[in-house]
């Protein structure tokens, strides 16, 4: 039989087909497999494949399901409606989206689009760009959304208005009135009104709602514990006919609050399916039993969870080793020594097998000097994509342009690139035009004499020469297929010529980026298949074809890690957060000091601390055989040393799974001199300037008098310093912007002075 191949539980939970399920699957515990075999016991049962709707939070996760499904009992899984929410309910909103005023062709907006549409909105409506940085902005209009608060309703609730004046960004409100406005104008959404505009629909479209939940049978949702307000009550909507409703998550592993995730909606599962069947997948196939028992003893510290027990038959294999260094420097030192150790063991020296997290992507540098300097291949995710590149960006404005002529910020991108000749001074008159005729720019190009506007006719020529070769090629938006219609407006726009102007290296990497993009054009035809018809109905129930605004909707949710390989023979780097899903053999969590990790933000109540707890425990659970904890009793951070102590997750690790050479306490401890390690406090704690003292004298190999004068061009951010009048002091910053070097140095008893090296007569204190 076909669920043979599960344990009891994962046999249990998936035969278990009707009625609402939840299914509480430990780290490691196989829950890909058991939605995967569920899916497939369905299909076998007799279950139509688009009577299913499967959600997922990743690409890679909707991807490795849909092959396994397959792996099980062939192509009878085509016509499933699987994939991440944002992608899943963009299909449904390409299908419908005219029942709420939108055309099929609207643009989605990623968060850097989203960020220069709030830039200039603070711009336009005079107010500091400073104080209204676009960052917290969209960060307050993305919660708001996830919790389906429409602008309007965010403007007219003082309970807002309240937190925004005390937060010294009274005007919040009103920006986010004109951002949805402005959206709405370009006919384009930003990722969370994918959502926001899903539930809409369904709530003001009796009908349409209707059409979906009579469509989904069996609806299936991964991660549960990480969805938020929208998910959720698209979710509840969807499945309200049926109530075959499958949910699988973990309540340990929900980190993702300040997205907007809600916890409470896994705990309350219950509460909206009273009669819901509960199973539970404790046994962890991936990790160790030394690193499935510590991570266990840390995550029983929360308070709010589901009560389970995760256990292995897997060896007890090596203790987690807690190891804390001098500096960040230090720390990246030993992490690189330790995996080249483990290399030279190895026969094969897999790289891949290894990975380093964690909790800010600052922290990835000095991590990847150390890995430069030893020659150990490695690769960071989560920094930069290959679709965040600005030379992608620009053909990709093109692309959006083409699809959607109203997406003015697409417009603005590349109205004068390459040059045309097209200024600064025009496009403002140009919005201004646009502004006062409530028109896209495109109208208003056509439809506006922009001779009112202080245009001249030359530059009026320019800008219609423009707007009639994007026409030419709207024309042939169905036509030609995405590689076809994209290579001629790549090679028609003369892009890679352009950039071939100024014949440096870094346009010659350019160039390559946007071929590399031509060719996914020509990867994406041949992968993608044509539309699919509704059996019953005739109507089309996916968009997939391979025409130019379909790529553009599956890039658009790209995420790096969607696309992460299991082969790479590199060193993994990434936070945290984005290792989520993820396992490797041999892992290190770097940072484990207090303030960092947890973070400050996270220890002013205990619900936050909660959730940073589950943030390490989901760390810890990405190890298979090996753990590595880490911690620097001082590093950088914004030019300035900080000292700290270790994190208190480190106490709370039970001491049998630890290597025996660590100290425990039953508070929190300070650094010692001794940086192996860390001892108990018995007095008064030390002055900032004690420790730092401390560090110097320790480090110091020769006395102060017989230090030498140093070279102002030697001089080197983190060297230890003595300054006549000032004292010992340590470089923190070098600045070569003024004709005269200067140092920046924090003083042991001074504090910190900003120095002008030539006069300073800085000695090294080796």
């Amino acid at each position: 039989m076909l669920l043979d191949g599960l344990n009891q539980e994962q046999r249990q939970a998936a035969a278990q087909t009707e009625g609402a399920v939840m299914i509480i699957a430990g780290a490691g515990s196989g829950k890909t497999r058991t939605l995967t075999y569920r899916v497939a016991h369905l299909l076998e049962k007799g279950a139509s494949p688009y009577s299913i709707m499967v959600l997922t939070f990743t690409n890679k996760a909707a991807k490795e399901m849909d092959e396994r499904i397959v792996s099980l009992i062939g192509d009878r899984s085509k016509g499933i409606m699987m994939g991440t929410f944002h992608s899943v309910f963009m299909r449904i909103l390409r299908i419908e989206c005219e029942r709420i005023g939108y055309i099929k062709s609207f643009s989605v907006y990623d968060t850097s689009d989203s960020k220069s549409l709030i830039k200039n909105i603070v711009k336009e409506l005079s107010l500091d760009e400073k104080v209204y940085n676009s960052s917290f902005v969209l960060d307050r209009i993305s919660k708001a959304k996830s919790r389906l608060i429409s602008s309007e309703e965010y403007l007219s609730d003082n309970t807002y208005l309240t937190e925004d004046t005390i937060a010294g960004k009274p005007e919040i409100g009103r920006i986010f009135h004109e951002y949805n406005a402005r959206l709405r104008k370009n006919m384009a959404m930003d990722f969370d009104d994918l959502l926001f505009n899903t539930y809409t629909l369904l709530c003001t479209c009796p009908d349409v709602a209707e059409k979906y939940q009579r469509r989904f049978k069996y609806i299936l949702v991964d991660e549960y514990q990480d969805t938020n307000q929208a998910q959720y009550a698209i979710i509840k909507i969807l499945a309200s006919k049926y109530k075959n409703i499958c949910v699988v998550g973990d309540d340990a592993q929900s980190i993702y609050a300040f997205r907007g995730a809600n916890i409470q909606n896994i705990l309350n599962f219950k509460k909206d399916y009273p009669d819901a069947y509960t199973f539970k997948l404790e046994q962890n196939y991936r990790s160790v039993s030394n690193i499935v028992n510590a991570a266990n003893s840390v995550i029983d510290k929360n308070i709010e969870q589901i009560k389970k027990t995760i256990w292995t038959s897997n060896p007890e294999g090596e203790k987690i080793v807690f190891k804390s260094l001098n500096s960040d420097r230090e720390e990246a030192e030993y992490v690189c020594n330790k995996i080249r150790e483990r290399i030279s063991l190895e026969e094969e020296k897999n790289y891949g097998n290894y990975a380093i997290l964690y909790r800010t992507n600052s922290q990835s540098r000095a991590f990847e000097d150390a890995l430069r300097l030893k020659n150990i291949p490695y690769k960071i995710y989560g920094g930069i994509s290959f679709y965040s590149r600005a030379e992608i960006k620009n053909v990709l404005a093109y692309f959006r342009l083409v699809v959607n002529n109203k997406d003015d910020e697409a417009f603005e991108r590349i109205i004068n690139y390459p040059s045309r000749g097209i200024g600064q001074t025009t496009l403002s008159r140009l919005k201004i035009a646009a502004a006062e005729n409530n028109l896209s720019f495109f109208e208003t190009i056509y439809q506006i004499n922009l001779s009112t506007y202080n245009i001249n006719s030359s530059t009026q020529n320019k800008l219609l020469a423009f707007c009639d070769y994007i026409k030419a090629f709207s024309a042939n938006l169905y036509n030609k297929d995405a590689f076809e219609l994209g290579e001629e407006i790549v090679r028609t726009c003369r892009i890679k010529e352009a950039l071939k102007e100024d014949n440096t290296a870094e346009n010659l990497d350019r160039i390559n980026n946007i071929e590399e993009l031509v060719n996914s054009l020509q990867s994406f035809i041949e992968n993608e298949q044509e539309s699919i018809l509704d059996e019953a109905t005739g109507e089309e129930i996916a968009t997939n074809n391979k025409s130019l605004d379909v790529f553009l909707q599956q890039i658009s949710l790209f995420s790096e890690t969607d696309t992460m390989e299991d082969n790479l023979n590199c060193v993994a780097l990434m936070t945290i957060h984005s290792s989520k899903g993820l396992e490797f053999d041999n892992v290190f969590i770097v940072g484990m000091e207090e303030n960092l990790f947890p973070s400050t933000l996270s220890l002013t109540s205990k619900k936050e601390t909660e959730e940073e707890r589950r943030l390490f425990y989901v760390a810890m659970t990405r190890a298979k055989l090996t753990l590595t904890l880490t911690a620097a009793s001082m590093r950088y951070k914004y030019g300035q040393i900080i000292f700290s102590e270790k994190s208190r997750f480190i106490n709370e690790i039970d001491n049998k799974y630890l290597d025996s050479g660590l100290i425990r306490k039953k508070q929190l401890p300070e650094f010692s001199s001794n940086t192996t390690s860390f001892v108990r406090k018995e007095k008064k704690k030390l002055p900032i300037t004690s420790l730092k003292d401390n560090i110097i004298t320790r480090q110091s190999n020769s006395s102060i008098n017989n230090a030498e004068l140093i070279n102002p061009d030697e001089l080197e951010t983190g060297m230890q310093v003595f300054h006549d009048k000032f004292g010992k002091g340590i470089v923190v910053n070098i600045d070569n912007s003024f004709n005269d070097k200067r140092a920046t140095v924090d003083f042991l008893r001074e504090g910190t002075k900003v120095l002008v090296l030539k006069f300073a007569k800085l000695k090294q204190i080796k």
